[in-house]
């Protein structure tokens, strides 16, 4: 059966769903602008969870971890319009406007836009085309695109560096990003990546720091923080397992019971 809760029209993609929803992915690996026409969505990010209602428009800068949820609003849907600004788009628009290279961009990761009529209008724009998909065509989203460039350097000019910032994540410090982000369910080689190294260098770094390989670290620090959320703020295994990581819940119930000899549910 097709799937009409969510149309991806080349970058652009709307979404519609009438129950909560959470993200497949913890990985943001592309700019996304976005526009939530209605219900909320929740992220989670290393700093905490935010809320965004109805009307926020936002935008969210490439190779981050955040956990995204999709929740309804009164009227029982939830909806929104996002904009992938990849990085082969933005380069070709950037030799195309001979542009200069941007500074390294070290500035928040998301941005909440004020309300801004013309953002609004672009958004409001691009509806057709999901209600009519055949009427879209690539020429129409390279084009819808680069208006949204556009729009967001008018908006604030400092989201040239955001935008155009083509360097890839340096070397960091890699104890205190782990322990930061264990929960996010992604592959090991993207934590490489995320902390500045190759996949060997990140295993290789990793097992000095923790005595450990990655793979064994990460289910032992996941079922401990599991543990104690269980076990000390009283929650479900149900609504734990996701948020430390594990992919679903019989396997977590089985991991949780050979580290601990005990069944989630009887902690």
């Amino acid at each position: 059966m097709e799937d009409k809760s969510h149309i991806l029209f080349n970058n652009l993609l709307y979404s519609c769903v009438d129950k909560k929803q959470r993200a497949n992915e913890s990985f943001v690996p592309e700019h996304a602008f976005g526009y939530i026409i209605s219900g909320e969505t929740h992220q989670k990010t290393n700093e905490g969870i935010r809320v965004f209602s109805a009307g926020t428009i936002g935008l969210i800068r490439r190779n981050q971890l955040v956990k995204s949820e999709k929740v309804p609003g009164p009227e029982g849907e939830f909806k929104s319009i996002n904009i992938f600004l990849d990085q082969p788009f933005l380069r070709r628009y950037s030799a195309e406007h001979k542009l200069t290279p941007a500074q390294t961009y070290t500035g928040n990761h998301i941005h909440i836009l004020k309300p801004d009529p013309f953002i609004k209008g672009y958004f409001d724009s691009l509806m057709p085309y999901f209600d009519h998909p055949e009427r879209a065509t690539d020429n129409m989203a390279e084009l819808k695109t680069k208006e949204a460039v556009e729009l967001l350097l008018n908006f604030n000019p400092d989201f040239y560096d955001f935008l155009f910032d083509f360097s890839e994540p340096y070397k960091i410090d890699l104890e205190a990003y782990m322990n930061q982000n264990f929960m996010f369910n992604v592959p090991t080689a993207q934590f490489a990546k995320l902390t500045g190294r190759s996949l060997a260098s990140f295993k290789r770094d990793f097992e000095k720091i923790f005595r450990l390989s990655p793979g064994q670290w990460l289910q032992q620090k996941r079922l401990n923080e599991a543990y104690f959320l269980i076990k000390e703020k009283g929650q479900k295994p149900s609504e734990v397992y996701l948020d430390v990581g594990f992919e679903n819940l019989s396997h977590f119930s089985y991991t949780f019971k050979k580290a601990f000899g005990i069944v989630p549910s009887r902690v």
